[in-house]
């Protein structure tokens, strides 16, 4: 079928399927989803299981190690991993890789079952886990809410009505809230009036329970009704708490409140904290409903809040820790221009070398690409965010490929006297086909990452979306809209009849007398790229190995770790003292606090830290990303110099998977002692190189307990028990929760402590009155307790698949993670070697290992298709073999290129390196394709192979330049640099060895018949 014909003759229908096309690509595009990042799935659960009072190892053993063994069932599992501290068991289920988001739901339930049908195996005291699967929902607006002079209480009114409010607004999923604080119904008592009393803290609870408890006292018929009985006297306010009777050993009845204070107050300490320019406030994360679109949201909800202004109460300010919404609109907009440059000068280039008709031909047609793309990528799920628009600029010359032959065959054959439509007729016919074959080559180029099941390939799938997508677009507009305008336009360009030679400048001269010089000594040109080939492996090896670049957010983070067993007071302390420093840094304009653990993941990159309160984070906002490298120097002079034994590391953000511990060996073994040793020598090793920062462990250090010597004999005589003993000190100091006050929808604990004189007189401790039932009184502590030891124990115990594990973990300050790696690995894997424990290395070599892994177990099936697609394009496995052989070549650009900008080789490369693949094999189709024409009119081989290269040189050359500079707007986008440079350097070299080897290599490997088999 002739495809161009058919779009001539029907020109009038081609021309408004063409206007619809664009009308519905612009509609497509307002109404795309916009993200800041694209989402990618994590594919992790918590399983969270307090046990109260018990050691790490206790829940190591008798909790986490249960979970682990019930879950590893599971044949969906990837890996457990589980951290065990003092009370409390999390343990974390990573699913593999091939289940996407669609099947998680389903894997959850199954999860929650087995860990369901283990809770019955569990120890006594240990209370039900709690399963969290929506670890990875993102907050993409995360605010603060702080009200200098407002209690706690006023601010969370405040938060409460937004909270009500907000969740109405359009798109929004889910709200939550960081660092509330929990109410309880505190009964303080002195231990010294108790025993006068001969008053036991269990009477108290004994009629606290019977009045707390809810009753069913029946029903009875009344008449025609069935009426329920509702005793009165529950406890339903604070007064009646403390109206309370309670009966004493001797039979005497006292009020609670003449025995004990009884209030209404809020737990302490805080579990976590969060603080914004200084001041405590309340945390409030805006999840985006799936498949929403979050400027949408963002929009809403600053329209909604400025209806509620009214409400908000003066000195309440709202202050803002990451809003996507107007990051994604900047970003958005950033890469339009971006875009629209790339569009510019790939038309000015264009114009350049084929002339004005020609450039704004090929213009309205990539435009129309683009605009068309939008309608098949918007029902694929496909967002606007950084991967996309990006996919979009590094497609951007490959589009213009397809139409470039066209216009380019049409312009020579119309030089040559030929008809508009006859010329576009017959380069269309000619060409269709192997420009299809090439178009689907340089899509299989970028399939593998594409087909990547790990949280990278995920990253970065619409890539390749938007590659196949466009290019299949722009092989259609290339066989029918393009044809149909160089007839209307180019033909007042060319002029009809007119004939001269098209290859008769000075530049085809050139090129002619280099190609035949070349082919005359075949060895010899042979010989000097073999050695060019050689010295850029050379070369390459001097290149810096990376992962993903730092984020251009203008926030960075500051992780702030107090010896492990500090109070969460003083971390609060530090922090408040860090936060002052930072709003005197040049260019700081905001500073978020959080306390006790990580925030509210308000990013998708973003790792939030586990619960910890000796641990703190800050979130220091800049007013540009220029301001980043001074803040961040600051930072490290302050905590070098002030507070010299305090880890203080800042970072900035990733803006892929992967984040902080760059550096990571992981040891595995049954001794915690023996690996502590370890963990040691390796931070010590660690610590030695010269560009080593950070360095820590995910055990932290060990912690002071104080234990009870019980006197076991003094104990039964006086029928007290170690439960006994442990509830006491529990009451004295910490409060001992008793019961559930119930007021309205609220559950508040009922907690009963010693009055606070008492509570923090730790001097006393020996005098604590316990109660005895065989004496019926209280007896001091020390009759049944020998002493009180003070001793160190494993506060955090990791473990990876049932095997416990340590972390040292390093960061460099200035080079590369594998540079470092590079030097530090040696010697800690002779310490591995003469323990006999495993070691593993983790960080950004994990990361990589695990990402370049996803592409290479799909890599080699679609270049096995992309070889199957040449050798049937031109039914030969030798012309394959010539196309193939100029593959190599990229690595002399690439290793050039990216030595001479001082870029690293990392990931994003590597898919650069991939799509050069698919680019220089579509070139070499398109030259290989006119010499095996310009055999089948008669010509002789070395006569075809000469004006074969003479004719494609110019759609060639503008196919790759227009690639290369197209990436120029992206050479200042620090997650795409990498990338561009190395298309960039790797296509413009290897396209100039091109129009050289694939000549040479024809002749050298097809001399034996006019057509090779």
């Amino acid at each position: 079928m002739d495809i161009a014909a058919l779009s001539i003759r029907n020109r009038t229908t081609t021309l408004v399927l063409t206007a619809t096309l664009l009308i519905a690509g612009y509609l497509a595009y307002n109404g795309m989803s916009r993200l800041e990042d694209p989402e990618f799935t994590i594919k992790e659960a918590l399983i969270i299981t307090p046990y109260p009072g018990a050691s790490a190892y206790e829940v190591e053993e008798q909790v986490s190690d249960a979970i682990e063994t019930s879950i590893q069932e599971m044949g969906q599992l990837k890996q457990v991993r589980s951290k065990s501290t003092r009370g409390l068991s999390i343990v974390t289920a990573e699913i593999q890789d091939q289940f996407g988001s669609e099947e998680l739901p389903q894997v959850w339930d199954e999860l929650r079952r087995k860990v369901n049908d283990i809770q019955g195996e569990l120890p006594n005291g240990v209370q039900n886990s709690v399963i969290v699967d929506d670890y990875g929902d993102v907050y993409g607006v995360f605010f603060v809410i702080t009200g200098d002079g407002y209690s706690y209480a006023e601010l969370k009114d405040y938060v409460d009505l937004l909270r009500r409010e907000l969740l109405l607004v359009d798109d929004v999923g889910k709200i939550d809230t960081f660092g509330e604080r929990e109410e309880a119904i505190y009964i303080e008592f002195s231990r010294s009036q108790l025993a006068q009393l001969q008053l036991s803290v269990a009477d108290i609870l004994t009629e606290l329970d019977q009045r707390n408890t809810v009753v069913d006292a029946g029903r009875v018929y009344l008449g025609d009704e069935y009426l329920a009985f509702d005793p009165s006297g529950e406890l339903d306010s604070v007064q009646t708490i403390g109206s309370l009777l309670v009966r004493g050993s001797t039979g005497e009845q006292f009020f609670l409140r003449d025995i004990a204070a009884v209030s209404r107050g809020y737990t302490s300490p805080q579990d976590d904290m969060i603080r914004f320019d200084g001041n405590p406030g309340i945390g409030l994360g805006i999840a985006t409903l799936s498949g929403g679109n979050v400027v949408t949201m963002g929009d809403a909800l600053n329209q909604r809040l400025a209806e509620l202004e009214a409400d908000r109460p003066v000195g309440i300010e709202i202050g803002t820790v990451s809003r996507q919404s107007d990051t994604v609109t900047a970003a958005i907009n950033g890469f339009l221009v971006s875009l629209v440059e790339a569009v510019a000068i790939v038309v000015f280039v264009l114009f350049l070398f084929m002339g004005l008709r020609s450039a704004l031909i090929i213009g309205f047609v990539l435009v129309l690409t683009i605009a068309g793309s939008f309608v098949f990528l918007d029902p694929m799920g496909v967002a606007l965010e950084r991967i996309s628009l990006g996919a979009l600029i590094i497609a951007l010359g490959m589009l213009v490929d397809n139409a470039i032959v066209v216009i380019d065959g049409m312009l020579v054959r119309m030089q040559r006297g030929k008809d508009a439509e006859d010329a576009a007729s017959e380069i269309v016919s000619q060409s269709m086909w192997p420009l299809l074959g090439a178009t689907i080559i340089a899509i299989l180029a970028f399939a593998a990452i594409g087909t990547s099941d790990d949280a990278t390939g995920e990253f970065c799938r619409s890539l390749f979306q938007v590659v196949m997508v466009s290019l299949l677009l722009s092989w259609v507009t290339a066989i029918t809209v393009t044809p149909l305008l160089g007839v209307l336009f180019l033909d007042q360009e060319v002029g009809a009849g007119q004939q001269e030679d098209p290859y008769g400048g000075r530049l085809y001269r050139l090129y002619r007398s280099l190609l035949s010089w070349c082919l005359d000594h075949r060895l010899t040109s042979i010989g000097m790229v073999l050695v060019i080939f050689v010295g850029s492996l050379l070369a390459f090896t001097r290149v810096d190995q990376s992962f993903f670049p730092a984020s251009s957010r203008p926030q960075f983070m500051v992780d702030v770790w107090l010896p492990q067993g500090t109070a969460i007071e003083e971390t609060e302390r530090l922090i408040a003292e860090l936060e002052q420093h930072a709003l005197t840094q040049p260019g700081v304009t905001h500073v978020t606090s959080v306390i006790g653990q990580g925030a509210l993941r308000f990013l998708l990159t973003y790792s939030p830290e586990k619960s910890n309160r000796a641990y703190g984070q800050m979130l220091v906002d800049v007013t540009s990303e220029a301001d980043l490298a001074t803040a961040i120097a600051g930072f490290r002079q302050i905590a070098a110099t002030q507070y010299p034994t305090t880890q203080i590391d800042p970072y900035r953000f990733e803006v892929g998977p992967g984040g902080k511990g760059k550096v990571e060996a992981r040891f595995s073994g049954p001794d915690a002692a023996k690996l502590r040793r370890l963990a040691e020598q390796t931070a010590t090793i660690f610590r030695s190189d010269y560009d080593s920062r950070a360095v820590r462990t995910n055990w932290r250090q060990r912690v002071k307990t104080i234990q009870p010597v019980i006197l076991e004999t003094q104990a039964n005589q006086n029928g007290i028990t170690r439960q006994m003993v442990a509830e006491t000190l529990t009451q004295a100091f910490d409060g001992q929760r008793v019961g559930t006050y119930r007021e309205a929808d609220l559950l508040l604990p009922i907690k009963v402590r010693a009055e606070l004189a008492e509570r923090v007189d730790i001097a006393s401790l020996e005098n604590l009155q316990i109660w005895s039932p065989v004496a019926r009184e209280s007896v001091p502590l020390r009759q049944v307790i020998a002493g009180f030891d003070v001793s160190f124990e494993d506060e955090i115990i990791e473990r990876r698949d049932r095997k416990r594990s340590i972390s040292i973990y390093a960061d460099p300050t200035n080079g590369f993670a594998t540079d470092m790696l590079t030097r530090v690995q040696p010697a800690v894997e002779a310490l591995a070697a003469e323990s006999g424990y495993e070691l593993e290395w983790g960080g950004e070599y994990e990361d990589t290992a695990n990402a370049q892994g996803g592409l290479a177990g799909s890599i080699p099936s679609f270049i096995a298709m992309m070889v199957l697609i040449t050798v049937v394009l031109f039914n030969s496995l030798r012309i394959p073999l010539v196309i193939w052989l100029i593959v190599p070549m990229a690595v002399v650009g690439v290793a050039l290129g990216l030595l001479s900008t001082g870029q690293s080789f990392g990931f994003m490369s590597l898919l650069g390196f991939l799509s050069l693949m698919g680019m220089l094999i579509k070139n070499a189709i398109v030259l290989v394709d006119e010499i095996n024409l310009n055999l089948s009119t008669g010509l002789g081989l070395r006569e075809s192979i000469v004006e074969s290269g003479v004719s494609r040189l110019r759609p060639v050359a503008m196919a790759a330049f227009t690639t290369a500079l197209g990436m120029i707007p992206l050479v200042f986008d620090s997650f795409f640099v990498s990338m561009a440079v190395t298309i960039i350097g790797g296509l413009t070299f290897a396209t100039i060895l091109t129009m050289i080897y694939v000549p040479v290599f024809y002749e050298s490997f097809c001399s034996s018949g006019s057509r090779a088999t």
